[in-house]
């Protein structure tokens, strides 16, 4: 077993870098994809996940109709709709010897490929922790999943912290010490917040109570210093997110034209598809005439983050093409 534990972390790890920038359902052109920063092609997306493997009955009725499930980013209308993740956990025990549940997730790095997927890991240290902002009838246990193998020696009893039940917004910001593991666990592979936030797979969100209907709405979710607002339904501060103190830093969309302010010196650009896939790269340069813009006139109409990284600056924008 320690043979094959030993080998899942080696070969399912991954290390990239960028920000974690919040995910706030109340910000414009917010979709059903977190920008982790670690992530790839496949992962962020947010998913469900439930009892019925075990003989479980419970289900989720989204307050707006969700988009086909085989669609990666089914769960976008609901976002789009009511700023954030809204719906009724219904959770019933149909065969279950234990308390039902239904729950909420996103990767933080994604599948390891198109056909592997297995789900890679990261090190999401530099997160510091988490915050959220939420409304719930029932607590929620946010949990740090480490992949199948892991979670599975570990029997589940994954490190996690407790978001009470509170019928209004409520937002809570953890380290990575807050999360522990329950203390009815006994086994022998332990592990700890500051440990698990190394080889990170998953973020969830798990609704476990006695059967009964339990509205909730995860509202917003970052980094321990990230921009959760107090209240759900707030938008951000500022359209774009800043990282390294680079506050005068802003992007401007003019038709298909994108430029940028406040940036010192060079910097490279990705504009990427709601897919995660880099779909344009550019360069720009500050101190020459007419390179602090790209121009997208080749790309779709559509949704896409636009990310740069240089010296001083890194940052993110979700951007509309009409």
């Amino acid at each position: 077993m320690k043979k094959t534990l030993l080998a899942a972390l080696c070969a399912a790890t991954a290390t990239f870098a960028g920000p974690f920038i919040t995910w706030n359902g109340a910000d414009e052109n917010t979709y059903a994809q977190v920008e982790t920063g670690l992530r790839n092609e496949w992962g962020g997306f947010w998913f469900t996940y439930g009892d019925d493997g075990d003989g479980g009955a419970s289900t989720i009725r989204w307050d707006v109709e969700p988009s086909p499930r085989y669609t990666i980013d089914w769960l976008s209308p609901i976002v789009a709709e009511c700023k954030g993740l809204c719906g009724t956990a219904m959770l019933s025990k149909g065969t279950l010897t234990y308390t039902p549940f239904m729950g909420l997730g996103f990767s933080v790095v994604g599948q390891i490929s198109e056909k592997d997927r297995t789900l890679a890991t990261g090190d999401a240290s530099s997160w510091g922790g988490l915050c959220v902002t939420y409304t719930s009838d029932t607590d929620i246990a946010l949990e740090l999943g480490l992949g199948e193998v892991i979670d599975s020696t570990i029997n589940y009893a994954n490190p996690a912290v407790s978001l009470p039940a509170s019928k209004t917004s409520n937002r809570m910001v953890f380290s990575w010490s807050d999360f522990k593991q329950p203390s009815s666990y006994d086994g022998a592979v332990k592990f700890d917040g500051d440990a698990a936030a190394k080889q990170l797979a998953i973020v969830r969100f798990k609704m476990q109570a006695a059967p009964g209907d339990y509205h909730f709405k995860i509202c917003a979710v970052g980094p321990k210093d990230g921009t959760c607002p107090e209240q759900c339904g707030t938008p951000s501060s500022a359209s774009i997110r800043v990282a390294r103190g680079t506050s005068a830093v802003n992007a401007v969309l003019n038709g298909r034209t994108l430029g940028f302010t406040g940036i010192k010196a060079t910097a490279t650009v990705e504009v990427m598809n709601t897919l995660g896939q880099v779909v344009m790269m550019g360069f720009i340069n500050s101190t020459i005439a007419n390179a602090a813009t790209i121009n997208l006139a080749s790309l779709d109409a559509g949704i896409y983050m636009v990310r740069v990284n240089g010296k001083n600056v890194n940052f993110a924008k979700k951007i509309v093409l009409r």
